[in-house]
């Protein structure tokens, strides 16, 4: 089953935190759709106005700009609240290795402030964002949840910080919350700008403008690259699951693996154009190499992704070359 034909009871309310941003914005598209009332909540620090200007005027969208680092602005949210999509967090590896101390104050305070005022406000179920990196240097192939190694970041750290925070706050309080370990996501939206810009994007637009594109070490890391629209089914799934699937962690994948340079290949020939990428050095704190074990979240969420890479990259595609 897709997540459109998931039911939630008449009147539920829905919090997107981060609605601006990517994947925050296409989870208030889905959920509006489906004929839900939103709040979104965001600092605009990296989402944009643009991403959720269509929803201002709907009915059933409310935004609220907020900060989740202010504990009153997170109760004051979650009121009359049923489910949460924690989203907003600071991403980026090599960004947080510059300013670990602004990571500790936004992706860990931040969700702890909101995990709090969900469970004082009595939402339902709380499922928020994690990450792949949380693996670390674990090296086995796929990545299998309960098998982690030594993070690498100080983004990672702040991901596996949130996770034992969701695991107590089951534990401790009874609040229902469910870890996404998003691999590589990508697709409607993201933006390509920045020096921080994912990859696929970042390396659209540049072929777009025959603009040369860098490629961080030999191109041979490998990546499960993951499609919007297979995030979007996972936290909806996740607010439909049963209370015993609490309390932990879900790879939230395809469950394939694509290499760098064949990527920037099949890039180049969707867009007929041909232009040698420059390799620059590896990035600190990056992993070699992503494949992610999605059977647990298939068991316990019913998460059926129906999106593989090459699905996924053609519809990406097509909305770059319509928005950019």
């Amino acid at each position: 089953m897709g997540y459109k034909e998931l039911k939630f009871p008449e009147q539920s309310v829905f919090l997107v935190t981060g609605c601006a941003g990517f994947i925050g914005s296409n989870l208030v598209e889905a959920i509006i759709n489906m004929g839900y009332i939103v709040r979104g909540l965001d600092n605009l620090s990296t989402g944009f106005y643009r991403n959720i200007e269509e929803f201002i005027s709907h009915p059933n969208f409310e935004f609220i700009e907020g900060d989740i680092r202010d504990l009153d602005t997170c109760k004051k949210v979650t009121e009359g609240v049923d489910f949460v999509s924690h989203q907003a967090a600071w991403g980026s590896v090599p960004r947080s290795i510059e300013m670990p101390l602004y990571y500790e104050e936004v992706n860990i305070k931040g969700t702890l402030n909101m995990m709090e005022a969900s469970r004082i406000n009595n939402v339902k179920k709380f499922v928020y964002a994690s990450s792949s990196s949380v693996y670390g240097d674990e090296p086995n192939l796929p990545k299998k949840e309960g098998r982690e190694g030594n993070v690498l970041s100080p983004y990672s750290l702040t991901k596996k910080v949130n996770e034992e925070y969701g695991r107590l706050y089951k534990e401790l309080y009874n609040l229902d919350t469910y870890g996404m370990r998003y691999f590589n996501v990508f697709g409607r939206r993201q933006n390509p700008e920045g020096a921080y810009a994912a990859v696929i994007p970042k390396f659209i637009k540049q072929l777009m403008n025959d603009e040369p594109s860098t490629i961080n070490g030999d191109g041979k890391q490998s990546r499960d690259f993951t499609y919007i629209e297979n995030v979007i089914e996972a936290n909806l799934k996740a607010f439909n699951a049963p209370n015993e699937s609490a309390g932990h962690s879900y790879n939230i994948a395809f469950g394939g693996r694509e290499y760098l340079i064949d990527i920037y290949s099949q890039l180049e020939n969707a867009l007929e154009k041909s232009m040698q990428p420059i390799y620059g050095p590896d990035r600190n704190g990056d992993i070699k190499h992503s494949n992610a074990d999605i059977s647990k979240a298939r068991e316990f969420l019913e998460y059926d992704p129906e999106w593989n890479f090459d699905k996924g990259i053609q519809a990406a595609i097509e909305w770059y070359k319509e928005n950019l």
